[in-house]
């Protein structure tokens, strides 16, 4: 799977292509609208159906992705309000990807959006276009269609997801001239622009090289010789540190402790005395908050 993967990479995305072949996404997506009273709620039903359609039958790529290399990953998305065919909501985005030779699923996105609203109305084809966005649902999906995707890539090859995220980030920049909520840089630091920002950010460079070597050269080499897998992990893992003290709010750090802390612990609990130290000291730094959860990698 990975040398398929590695063979990047034209930019040539098929952006506004709605072809039903090769599709590289495996998406769960659901609509939860117990919040929205009343009985008539098939609209619902229509947009969960229509929503994965979106994301798993269209092409994003020029890539070649067999059936069992598409991308795992889930969209949930929480209706808060419904008025009409105006509807507010909020949406956890996560994407997964296989470790080598093991049955072990790692997670490499886990990002809550918390600024998302959009029009509806039944029935109506979900289109895209990245250089003329007409529907704020489709940006939406979109933006996370290809944050999966770079995700994944760069998880499989240094700064390989870059083609992508540059599409995510095409649509950020197109979607300043709506009304459409989450996408702005003064809004908050933690929805869409922020991000994208932070991904695409020089001062970010080494964090997503150091996402690579964790998956490719730490997770995928434990299989077959853990300590040394868990060694690059550590050796790489102060760019965290160094990312935090340049910028604290940084979403896409606190995004990758998301999805990885309950990952971490397990790895390490394993480690020598010495792992152990520094990447305890380094995660109570980064995420105090969690500062009583990562000391149970000093626990037997």
């Amino acid at each position: 799977m990975a040398a398929m993967k590695i063979k990047l990479f034209v930019l040539a995305l098929l952006l506004s292509t709605n072809w039903t072949s090769a599709q590289e996404l495996k998406c769960n997506l659901q609509i939860n609208s117990d919040k929205i009273q009343g009985s008539n709620k098939s609209v619902f039903t229509t947009l969960q159906k229509a929503a994965t359609e979106f994301m798993n039958d269209r092409r994003w790529t020029e890539l070649t992705y067999e059936d069992n290399e598409r991308i795992e990953c889930t969209i949930n998305i929480i209706i808060n309000t419904a008025e009409g065919d105006n509807f507010t909501a909020e949406l956890v985005a996560q994407s997964r990807r296989p470790v080598f030779n093991s049955s072990y699923t790692t997670t490499l996105l886990n990002f809550r959006d918390v600024n998302f609203s959009f029009t509806y109305r039944e029935f109506d084809p979900l289109e895209f276009n990245i250089s003329s966005l007409n529907s704020g649902l489709t940006a939406v999906l979109a933006y996370y269609a290809y944050l999966f995707i770079g995700y994944d890539m760069d998880s499989f090859s240094r700064l390989g997801g870059t083609p992508w995220f540059q599409a995510a980030e095409e649509i950020v920049t197109q979607a300043q001239s709506t009304d459409w909520p989450g996408w702005r840089a003064f809004e908050n630091d933690r929805n869409r622009y922020a991000l994208i920002s932070n991904i695409m950010d020089e001062a970010f460079r080494k964090y997503r090289e150091y996402f690579y070597t964790y998956h490719r050269l730490g997770l995928d080499e434990m299989v077959v010789n853990a300590t040394n897998g868990r060694a690059r992990i550590a050796q790489g893992i102060d760019v965290l540190r160094e990312a935090y003290r340049a910028r604290p709010t940084a979403v896409v750090i606190s995004s990758f402790l998301d999805a990885k802390n309950d990952e971490l612990i397990n790895i390490f609990k394993k480690a020598t005395p010495e792992e152990k130290e520094k990447v305890v000291e380094i995660l109570s730094t980064v995420n105090p908050s969690q500062a009583a959860r990562y000391d149970q990698i000093n626990k037997k």
